[in-house]
């Protein structure tokens, strides 16, 4: 069987003819088969000097034609141009062209529009197929090291989408940056088309789809104030946010994570970026979450992942309440079974109340230092998990907590980020208003959503009191 491969520049009338005499011998010869490749005429020089230096030609002109020995192997042998090919159909097969001048040049027209057209649906669809761009700030924390691969590995958005990770810190932490994108580099996810560092604010956030805010400011009330720290955090989204709506798509997606004011930093970028989608910012309180699970199981002697629905309100890394009112047990070991979905109430289940209070819920108890003190690893899984129920949902009925921008929900008054239920539903969330509270809790909202205000309005008050930011460096 041969086959015949016909290449040249889509506007050329010589191609034209040899493909229409390819395409009738192909049609009434059973042993010959035509492949065709066309060029735009600004590539076309350049192709074809590619190929015959591929191959050892020698060939000037379009079309170029070769014959492929399907049952032999090997490289082609060179036809030549129209002439040679018409010389070929003639010799083997006894047929030729009849073509006139006037039909080869209007095909070639078609062919020319039929690339272009053909060229614009690749690009297209290259288009669609386009990397998720993901900033990641003070990339240079320990929960940066170990959020790279559980975003990197198709678990968060998915198989098929590839990302490019975008890693922004102080040309002092440089060397570290560097030596985080060269190990990622070399554990050849297949879906991390590209990770880089960066130290210049100028290119912060370019074309970003998420931003994961990290910045930590370290806690020292003996040495600054809280009004000093908070000052801090606000001038560093001060920065943060325009560039945000500067450089970032329109939908970008804000996450605010990390040890220290994770309310208030999601609290100041929808403060000093207006056009930045409010609902699109949020605070994970996800770590908390799967603290407070993993203590109860133990307690309870079970899996963690049989404890539901424990819910994080006010501020996340401040003040907040662990309420368990909602929580749920499945596969607990008791004297009670059930089918696959059925569950017990977790506080039926817990008979010391007293360790709940002491324990679980007081402010200095275990489950705050085991938080406050976790090195990177869950604050990581965190955020991929959060990441992963925006872009593909929540388990159905299942309660995660967020620090989102209030709207009155539960009797939380407007205007301030604070960790309430919600549940992720085709790329966006919604509160799960229809849960009911008891009076204890809410007056414990009230006292939250007082503390969260008040943090509010000193870091305005201290942004008011600064003079504008110069530098050209990342502050972290």
């Amino acid at each position: 069987m041969a086959k015949v491969v016909l290449a040249g520049k889509a506007n050329c009338p010589s191609y034209a003819k040899a493909e229409l005499l390819a395409d009738y011998l192909q049609a009434n010869l059973p042993d010959f088969r035509v492949h065709k490749i066309t060029q735009h005429p600004d590539k076309w020089e350049q192709w074809l000097h590619d190929i015959c230096e591929m191959n050892g030609w020698e060939h000037r002109q379009s079309p170029i034609i070769w014959r492929e020995l399907l049952d032999r192997g090997g490289k082609g042998m060179l036809l030549g141009g129209i002439n040679d090919f018409l010389d070929y159909a003639q010799n083997y097969y006894g047929i030729t062209s009849m073509i006139l001048s006037e039909e080869m040049l209007d095909i070639a027209e078609e062919n020319l529009q039929a690339h272009i057209e053909i060229e614009k649906e690749e690009e297209e669809i290259r288009g669609l197929t386009k990397p998720l761009q993901i900033w990641i700030t003070s990339a240079s924390a320990p929960i940066c090291y170990h959020l790279i691969p559980l975003l990197a590995n198709g678990e968060v958005f998915g198989v098929t989408t590839e990302i490019s990770i975008h890693l922004l810190d102080t040309d002092q932490f440089k060397e570290v940056l560097c030596g985080i994108v060269m190990e990622a580099e070399d554990m050849a996810f297949p879906l991390l088309r590209s990770i880089s560092e960066h130290t210049e604010l100028d290119e912060a956030f370019i074309q970003a789809d998420i931003v994961i805010v990290l910045d930590d400011v370290l806690l020292n009330y003996e040495v600054q104030t809280a009004e000093n720290y908070i000052r801090e955090v606000s001038e560093i989204c001060q920065v943060y946010a325009p560039l945000i709506e500067k450089n970032a798509k329109s939908g970008v997606k804000v996450i605010s994570s990390g040890k220290t004011f994770v309310n208030l930093k999601a609290m100041m970028i929808i403060t000093y970026g207006p056009s930045i989608k409010p609902e699109n910012v949020i605070a994970v309180a996800t770590s908390w979450e799967s603290a407070a699970k993993a203590m109860l199981a133990r307690k309870l002697n079970m899996n963690a992942a049989g404890v539901k629905d424990v819910i994080v309100w006010g501020n996340i890394t401040g003040c907040n309440y662990i309420d368990l009112s909602h929580a749920k047990l499945y596969g607990y070991n008791c004297a009670i079974w059930g089918p696959a979905n059925f569950s017990h109430p977790l506080l039926n289940m817990i008979y010391d109340s007293e360790w709940i209070h002491s324990e679980f819920l007081s402010a200095q108890s275990s489950l705050s230092s085991r938080v406050c003190h976790c090195v990177g690893m869950l604050p990581a899984h965190a955020v991929a998990t959060v990441l992963r129920y925006w872009y593909h949902g929540s388990p159905p009925g299942e309660i995660i907590s967020v620090g989102i921008l209030t709207k009155g929900q539960f009797c939380v008054p407007k205007g301030i980020v604070f960790s309430m239920p919600v549940r992720f539903q085709n790329g966006n969330w919604e509160v799960m208003t229809e849960l009911e509270i008891n009076e204890t809790t809410q007056e414990i909202l009230g006292r939250l959503a007082h503390e969260l205000f008040q943090e509010k309005l000193i870091a305005l008050k201290e942004i008011k009191e600064m003079r504008p930011y110069g530098d050209d460096k990342v502050t972290s």
